[in-house]
C-alpha cells in the first residue's frame, strides 16, 4: 500500500460549486503523485512526476 497524499488539490478546470466533478492531485514525501476523481475519492492512480509530465505533454499536444 502506498503512503497517502499529504494534500489534495483540485484541477483549475474544476470550476466552482460543490466540488464533486473534478480531478484532484496529491503528492507524498516519497515523491509519488496520486490522481483521483472527487466523486470516487477512495480510488486513485499513483505515479511519479516524470511519467505524469509525459502524459500531460501528450494530452496538451493532442488538443491543438
Amino acid at each position: 500500500m502506498t503512503t497517502p497524499p499529504v494534500d489534495w488539490q483540485k484541477s483549475s478546470f474544476s470550476g466552482s460549486g460543490d466540488g464533486n466533478a473534478c480531478v484532484e492531485l496529491g503528492t507524498t514525501a516519497a515523491q509519488l503523485v496520486h490522481l483521483r476523481e472527487s466523486d470516487s475519492p477512495t480510488t486513485h492512480l499513483t505515479t511519479t512526476p516524470v511519467p505524469l509530465a509525459h502524459l500531460l505533454h501528450h494530452i496538451k499536444s493532442a488538443r491543438g
